[in-house]
């Protein structure tokens, strides 16, 4: 089997390791800052599918081995398992349930809500560009691959991000004339893109896998020079994704390829595998980056080294040690740029996208690690924290430093105890069930059935000092007060009061959220016990979180900068008018004329703001519709900007029917949203307009 960045490359034989050296003086940029020097870019696979997406490839795409059966244990190509807190669409398998009890269900890359969120993640974390990751196009994947880049064009379009295409010839053994024909029929339309990365004012490309000593890149020399030169000149900046040892060309590099090397604008080599200590990273920028980067100089070409989260099924992360030592170590030598290994990579264990913290958010007796695994709790999102401080020291922003300014956890030591954890109550309605107050979005939530009082209670996993907890409602929500006591216990069954019975108000002004202070009592469960809420017949909760440390802060304000201003829309039928959408009930809407696409509806926000984030709504009762909507804004009600392409938005009773967009904050006054396309109703259909600074 040939050797790819899908198969761990393990065969490199360290010495001892140097020393550490400081204060190296910068290299040498060969190019400006652009959309790749001087910028963090991540490798973005793209490739999970599932049955039932739409992607046209079928079946559970790279999460089996056999693909047309569900994903287990024994039928798995994947070694870490992703947070899914912020998706609102996901797959059940055949893995046992999660140690929380909650079904184990993965995500598919094809839904454009998940590609969304990875590219939220990407401008929330200060991740500049994605290398999207393009196979042998002429195969069954083709026209999935395709269509995977008009998702992830959207998304960055919409995120302020950048992307840039990475063909990988592994195995493709038509590609010398193959990549160019589809570069010019296909990808090179995409450059149109705002979002395409350019660098030097040049479009970027990334070629990856020349000159690896391995029979599934059999091309010569003369070959791959051939394809290099040719994209110099369609006007594209291109870049090499090359072995280690290519300046030596030994290990995992043929003889003869320094030509085709040296003609690259940027050469990126490949490092997954290399080592997994950090005598090994320190070892590597020795005896290999160093010389690497000062052959770059000499040569007018710009260095683009791998950094490496480190392989999670393996231990080698160290709780981020390994990560920050990587990304210190190529900062400190003067790369011109950093390249992640990977972004969403869950097949090799070296995923720097969110992934469950603990064994209650994995498959039970798996096998698989977990970010706990050395004993240390690290948030879901830690390795993307780290990837913020990594373009910071890169760009300048703080000092050069050998200590890992992240830690593990945010907020308290020991963070939301109750995040992921296993949840009852004594009723459900519906779809709205416990295990949506431990997730980590306010969008979803649990309500309980018949008449109060009813009781919600949440399994820590271990006994915990409880100092403080939030309840939380969705943000949008109306204002209520809900009458609650709280209870904890060390064995499930006997109950002590912890703080009694109170009236909590939840007001959308605050954040609709509630902080109870307690005594630190020692528990592992905890239960809210409902009485009484003067707004909906039922006890209804979005988030617990539970603290063993400080409270934390309370949220700022969270205002809605739509709600009762000015509406006006396209058309209306009888009474469905604009104004329902901007009254704050989720029961009234507005409906545009029936078989008459595009509508749209439009907001006066009153006064020019910044607004960086939409969120819609139907009725919560509603089925299951997808939209195609865009957000547009306006200063004077008449020209209209773009802030989020036209995308399929799928409103799910199962999250509230509630659809958040964020973009790059603008300034605007106007805001429309236009609808061109709806599958529950041949028109234009919305409850809540709701606009937010961010």
């Amino acid at each position: 089997m040939a050797v790819t960045r899908r198969t761990l490359l393990s065969s490199v034989a360290l010495g001892s390791a140097a020393a550490l050296l400081e204060g190296t003086a910068p290299a040498r940029a060969a190019s400006p800052v652009g959309d790749v020097v001087g910028k963090v870019s991540v490798g973005y696979q793209g490739w999970f599918a599932c049955p039932g997406d739409g992607a046209p490839i079928g079946g559970w795409w790279h999460w089996s081995r056999d693909r047309f059966q569900p994903p287990s244990p024994s039928n798995t190509t994947i070694v870490s398992w992703p947070d899914l807190r912020d998706f609102t669409r996901t797959y059940p398998t055949a893995y046992p349930n999660l140690g929380n009890g909650q079904p184990a269900a993965l995500f598919s890359s094809y839904d454009q809500q998940t590609v969304d969120t990875h590219f939220n993640w990407m401008r929330d974390y200060g991740i500049d560009t994605a290398a999207l990751q393009r196979f042998n196009p002429t195969g069954d994947e083709g026209p999935t691959r395709d269509a995977m880049t008009q998702k992830v064009r959207a998304a960055a379009e919409r995120t302020g991000r950048k992307f840039y295409i990475m063909y990988d010839v592994t195995g493709w053994t038509g590609m010398q004339s193959q990549i160019k024909t589809d570069w010019t029929s296909k990808m090179s339309a995409h450059t149109a893109s705002s979002a395409y990365a350019r660098q030097n004012g040049k479009p970027v490309v990334c070629i990856w896998g020349f000159g690896f000593n391995d029979d599934g890149r059999p091309f010569t020399p003369a070959q791959c020079l051939d394809v290099v030169t040719w994209f110099k000149a369609q006007g594209c900046y291109v870049i090499g994704g090359v072995p280690t040892y290519w300046r030596e060309g030994k290990n995992d590099s043929r003889t003869g390829f320094l030509d085709v090397y040296h003609a690259f604008h940027m050469i990126s080599p490949w490092m997954v595998g290399r080592t997994g200590d950090l005598a090994g990273l320190d070892w590597f920028y020795t005896n290999v980056n160093a010389g690497d980067q000062a052959d770059c100089n000499a040569h007018g070409i710009d260095y683009q080294p791998c950094v490496l989260p480190g392989d999670l099924s393996s231990g080698h992360r160290r709780h981020g040690d390994f990560y920050w030592r990587s990304v210190y170590n190529m900062v400190r030598l003067g790369a011109q740029g950093l390249y992640v290994s990977m972004f969403d990579e869950f097949n090799e264990g070296n995923q720097i996208a969110k992934t469950a913290e603990t064994a209650a958010s994995v498959p039970a007796g798996a096998g698989i690690r977990a970010l706990d695994e050395d004993g240390t709790f690290c948030s879901a999102d830690y390795y993307l924290r780290i990837t913020t401080d990594a373009g910071k020291m890169l760009k300048g922003q703080i000092p050069l430093t050998s200590v890992r300014p992240t830690q593990p956890t945010t907020g308290t030591a020991q963070g939301d105890l109750a995040a992921g954890r296993a949840a009852s109550a004594s009723s459900v309605n519906g779809p709205y069930a416990p295990s949506n107050a431990v997730d980590a979005s306010t969008g979803t939530y649990w309500e309980s059935s018949g008449a109060l009082p009813q009781w919600f209670q949440v399994d820590l996993g271990a006994a915990y000092a409880a100092k403080s907890l939030v309840m939380r409602l969705p943000a949008g929500w109306e204002r209520r007060t809900q009458t609650v006591t709280v209870q904890g216990s060390i064995d499930g069954s006997s109950l002590s009061t912890l703080a009694g019975a109170a009236g909590y108000v939840f007001d959308p002004g605050s954040g609709n959220a509630a902080t109870v202070t307690l005594s630190g009592t020692t528990i592992r469960y905890v239960r809210l016990s409902f009485t009484a809420n003067t707004g909906w017949p039922a006890a209804q909760l979005a988030q617990l979180q539970v603290y063993g440390d400080d409270a934390p802060t309370t949220p700022p304000p969270v205002t809605d900068l739509a709600r009762g201003r000015s509406a006006t829309a396209s058309s209306q039928v009888q009474a469905y008018g604009p104004g329902h959408a901007v009254d704050g009930d989720a029961g009234s809407y507005w409906e545009s004329a029936n078989n008459a696409f595009p509508q749209w509806l439009q907001v006066d926000l009153g006064a020019a703001v910044t607004v960086g984030r939409v969120v819609l709504k139907l009725p919560p009762s509603w089925g299951a519709r997808t939209q195609t909507l865009a957000i547009s804004g306006s200063m004077d009600g008449s020209t209209f900007t773009t802030l989020s392409g036209a995308s399929a938005r799928v409103f799910n009773p199962g999250s509230g029917n509630t659809v958040t967009v964020g973009f790059a904050a603008t300034s605007t006054r106007y805001l429309r949203v236009t609808a061109t396309g709806n599958t529950g109703w041949p028109a234009g259909q919305l409850s809540a307009l709701e606009a937010y600074p961010s």
